[in-house]
């Protein structure tokens, strides 16, 4: 009897995020407090990661969203500005105003980090697994029947 209940409760976990929060990840594990998160990073901004400096100020002034408030830029590269918290305690590695945090701190690491290629530091105490394994996506993208299959070859 465990077994069908541990049974169910997996189908609907997996139906919750799948089709109510539209993840394609758990995230599992927890917070080693290894301030990775919290120094040299990059920072999205309606989509893309901010590039220069004169976007994240006029970032800055147009958004009153007090995150982007509260980093400074440390460094750039190829790929954009890179950022580190100001309320990051380094020697601590703890932050110095936890409780009030913003949701991005809060929610961290979300699943949209590698939707640009992201990956979580080796310190991190948190991973990321599929919610369906390959052969439960291939199994139900080959069971589609391949539209216009003319046009493609």
């Amino acid at each position: 009897m465990k077994l069908l209940y541990k049974n169910i409760y997996e189908k609907l976990k997996k139906f919750y995020h799948l089709k109510i929060l539209k993840r394609h990840y758990y995230r599992l594990g927890k917070c080693n407090k290894c301030g990775a998160c919290c120094e040299n990073i990059y920072v999205r901004h309606n989509g893309s990661v901010i590039k220069t400096k004169e976007e994240f100020e006029k970032i800055k002034k147009e958004d009153d969203y007090s995150f982007y408030q509260h980093i400074k830029i440390i460094n750039q590269d190829d790929f954009g500005l890179i950022f580190e918290c100001s309320k990051f305690d380094k020697e601590k590695r703890l932050c110095k105003d936890h409780k009030n945090r913003p949701s991005i701190c809060r929610n961290y690491p979300s699943e949209e980090i590698f939707s640009f290629g992201a990956q979580l530091q080796d310190k991190c105490g948190y991973n990321f697994t599929p919610i369906q394994s390959f052969e439960e996506i291939f199994s139900k993208i080959s069971k589609k029947p391949i539209k216009n299959f003319e046009q493609i070859n």
